[in-house]
């Protein structure tokens, strides 16, 4: 049902006195001989200007020889412990729109995260690029917002602390609001030592809200142009369509809608509901081209909050779990267009920020168990029913972001729907592609992964990254892999990027210390001699020793040890393989190996040596039929091996990821040739 900003509107009666959608209808669809529509997507850009141009003059950047321009760039370091890349995303963005202007493609679809926090300097930066690709290839791009957009509803203060200033140091620039700014001194370790350098306060780098973010880039969707064939939001009103009064509708003001702390307020409010407030929505169904319906969903939910300093908690755990008990509204809005879709024969495609479904290839609750339930960002998967309440909406096809993984979900709800959730990668991290979607006839549809090899210019920026190393050493602290800056391409770099994390931040924060170190004590081919180990000496030795001190070499010198070696000889002779190989990997390549196929899905197999991977699944099955402990706490490492190599088949084994054709009809997926 469609409503307006006091959510009680009937539904849009589509009047032949305009432009008659049933009058057309034969028109609207593509003749056979007509080439398939294509439409990409980019979700997760994360798009930061490393050229930006503070228009106060309170932060230069640091001089590049190659481009001759100052660069206005985050440190490595700080990348390095991020999900996301800051600085070489924006070549990858180029490099990815030149891509689909070479194919010959003219709509762009970007869910979510096309910033990275919404700060003026990046926003104006997005909007020029985008405008340059659309003046010179004629491309129509439509964003929805996303997490990083608008961090919270309105302009808030920020900044950061770990921009690269000059000598390979980090210089923090902060907006004028901030506590940071309070004083123009901010103390910075650098390595075993402190000082205080000063801080920039501009508000070039404070985080806008929806107001700011829609007026910069509405031209990208957000707003109505004269050659849409439609346009509305979930609070445009019952009348016919028009261009002018689509415009009216489309203002700002009328984008609102009340939340409250426990749900959707107006018409949907309880008695008991607290801390009521207006937020807008981004939300609005276009019409760019005859018979194609885009339906960019705003899905963040901003809870109010008393004990926030900005009065709104961050959407980014939110997702549609939330979106089912807080805008009530606009899910009604979204049945609504789904039926008026089916009613005027329009090919309906959904795309938002947050995934729609699981997103773990049905590992979630192995996840949960092995790392614990709140790991892994498991928060931001939307649960089992949302999913199936989203299906009987009628939506056949969703394509959101957010996690920056490769994914293809499939939820089919017990009265009979199905709905296909396409996990698009991001620009910005491990494995950098983008999705293209074509849509063919007989409700079948296409989508290929375009994965970025090669991206021009990616490395213009580590002679500045050199210097930061360089001061980092000097300092006596900690520093990252430089073999990272000997990247011969993109994908490499991306690929040393996950490495990187991997050691940094993962292992340390996200893995159970005894498997932990454990993995990192042994290679492959201790790992399978162990898994051959007789089963209660194994345990006795495995208990009796801390993790930390987990002694492999007195392992070694026992005669269990070698007896298990031989059991294991004969176990790899069998299989066709040799027990030295299982030595070419370690504990650590295992874990790489596990984030790769997370993040890529099949897309990282050519990264990974085949070989190897023969190796997991002799491991796997040899550790299997180690398995007796009865609960976690007296798991083995063989049995939380079982666990680990188990997610890691199904992150390569599950839906086709890749390329494959979606049948909306028959609710089936077909892979297709790479």
């Amino acid at each position: 049902m469609k409503i307006n900003a006091s959510f009680s509107r009937p539904l849009l009666i589509f009047c032949s006195l305009v432009i008659s959608f049933t009058a057309v209808a034969d028109t609207q669809k593509p003749k056979a001989s007509q080439a398939p529509l294509q439409i990409a997507f980019m979700p997760d850009i994360h798009f930061h200007d490393v050229y930006a141009d503070f228009q106060d003059d309170s932060f230069a950047g640091i001089p590049n020889k190659i481009s001759g321009k100052n660069a206005t760039i985050r440190t490595m370091q700080s990348q390095l412990m991020s999900t996301r890349l800051f600085n070489e995303n924006y070549f990858a963005l180029l490099a990815a729109l030149d891509d689909v202007a070479g194919r010959g493609i003219k709509l762009v679809a970007l869910p979510g995260d096309f910033s990275d926090d919404g700060q003026p300097i990046h926003i104006r930066g997005l909007r020029k690029i985008l405008d340059t690709y659309s003046k010179e290839h004629d491309i129509e791009f439509f964003a929805a917002p996303g997490n990083h957009d608008p961090v919270r509803p309105f302009d808030t203060p920020g900044g950061k602390a770990d921009f690269l200033g000059t000598s390979g140091k980090p210089q923090a620039i902060f907006s004028k609001a901030t506590p940071q700014c309070a004083t123009d001194k901010v103390t910075v370790i650098e390595g075993k030592q402190s000082r205080t350098r000063p801080t920039i306060c501009t508000d070039e780098i404070r985080y806008l809200g929806y107001q700011s973010i829609m007026s910069e880039l509405g031209n990208f969707g957000f707003y109505p142009k004269a050659h849409y064939q439609y346009w509305e939001t979930p609070y445009s009103d019952d009348q016919s369509y028009d261009f002018a009064r689509a415009v009216k509708q489309a203002d700002f003001r009328n984008r609102h809608y009340e939340i409250c702390r426990e749900g959707t307020g107006g018409r949907f409010k309880k008695t008991d509901y607290t801390q009521c407030t207006q937020v807008p929505d981004a939300s609005y169904l276009v019409e760019p081209v005859p018979g194609l319906w885009l339906l960019a969903i705003d899905a963040n939910v901003y809870l109010p909050s008393d004990k926030h300093p900005q009065h709104f908690e961050g959407s980014g755990n939110a997702g549609y779990n939330k979106m089912l008990t807080h805008k009530t509204h606009v899910l009604e809005w979204i049945s609504d267009v789904v039926k008026r879709a089916k009613n005027s024969d329009k090919q309906l495609i959904a795309f938002s920020h947050f995934p729609m479904t699981e997103f773990y290839d049905g590992q979630s609750g192995a996840i949960a168990d092995l790392f614990g339930e709140k790991s892994f960002q498991l928060e931001r998967q939307p649960q089992q029913h949302v999913s199936q309440v989203l299906a009987d909406m009628g939506l056949k096809v969703h394509v959101g972001g957010h996690m920056h993984f490769n994914d293809t979900g499939v939820v089919r709800s017990p009265s009979g729907h199905t709905l296909f959730n396409i996990q698009a990668p991001s620009l910005a991290a491990y494995m950098p592609a983008y999705k293209v979607m074509t849509l063919h006839a007989n409700q079948q549809v296409e989508i290929e992964t375009v994965v970025l090899n090669e991206v021009p210019r990616f490395s213009e920026l580590f002679e500045h990254y050199r210097e930061e190393h360089k001061a980092l050493r000097k300092a006596g602290a900690p520093a990252w892999d430089k073999r990272i800056l000997q990247s011969q391409n993109y994908r490499t770099f991306t690929d040393w990027h996950i490495r990187e994390l991997t050691r940094q931040r993962f292992l340390p924060q996200e893995w159970p210390k005894n498997l932990k170190h454990m993995l990192l004590s042994l290679n492959g081919q201790e790992m399978l001699i162990l898994t051959q180990l007789q089963e209660n000496f194994a345990r006795e030795f495995l208990t009796s020793n801390q993790p930390q001190q987990f002694d492999v070499d007195g392992l070694k010198r026992t005669v269990q040890w070698q007896v298990a070696e031989n059991s294991a000889k004969k176990l790899v002779k069998k299989a066709g393989l040799k027990l030295n190989s299982f030595a070419s990997w370690t504990g650590f390549d295992l874990a790489v190996d596990f984030y790769r196929l997370r993040n890529a899905g099949q897309l990282a197999l050519p990264d990974i040596d085949g070989e190897r991977l023969a190796h997991y699944r002799l491991l796997s099955k040899s550790a299997a039929l180690q398995q007796t402990a009865e609960n976690l706490q007296d798991m083995l490492l063989t049995e939380r091996l079982v666990q680990l190599l188990a997610m890691l088949d199904a992150f390569q084994n599950d839906e086709p990821d890749d390329h494959f054709m979606l049948d909306l009809n028959s609710g089936k997926v077909r892979k297709l040739p790479q």
